[in-house]
């Protein structure tokens, strides 16, 4: 009598294997697509306060305000990032009204209130 093995054939075996190697090139090739899109989104703010930066005068914005304002950015959908544009250009106009290290506003005591939460506080140069 000749018996037949009652495990797995070697064609399902091959197929699993194939299979498998295909799943980790796909998570492979998704999570590195993730991390672009990521390292997109934060070189897109970057790009944003460097631009915004152009109409800094000596007194401008705290170093909180722009990473405040780096991180809502970065995580804002369009709409919002036009009220965040909006609002730190808003924030550079009130810190140049400063003309000199002692009256460059350091709260925003008279700074119109921020709705996506940035705060006006102002440094010099």
């Amino acid at each position: 009598m000749n018996k037949r093995g009652q495990g797995l054939s070697i064609t399902t075996i091959i197929v699993a294997a194939i299979a498998l190697i295909v799943l980790v090139i796909l998570i492979a090739i998704f999570t590195g697509r993730i991390a672009v899109f990521q390292r997109g989104i934060s070189e897109e703010a970057n790009a944003e306060l460097a631009r915004v930066k152009i109409n800094y005068g000596d007194c401008h914005p705290s170093a909180s305000a722009e990473g405040i304002f780096l991180k809502g950015f970065s995580a804002a959908n369009d709409e919002d990032k036009a009220i965040f544009r909006g609002e730190f250009n808003d924030l550079i106009d009130y810190c140049n009204t400063g003309t000199a290290s002692d009256n460059c506003p350091a709260s925003g005591a008279s700074a119109s209130t921020s709705t996506k939460g940035i705060p006006a506080t102002c440094s010099w140069k």
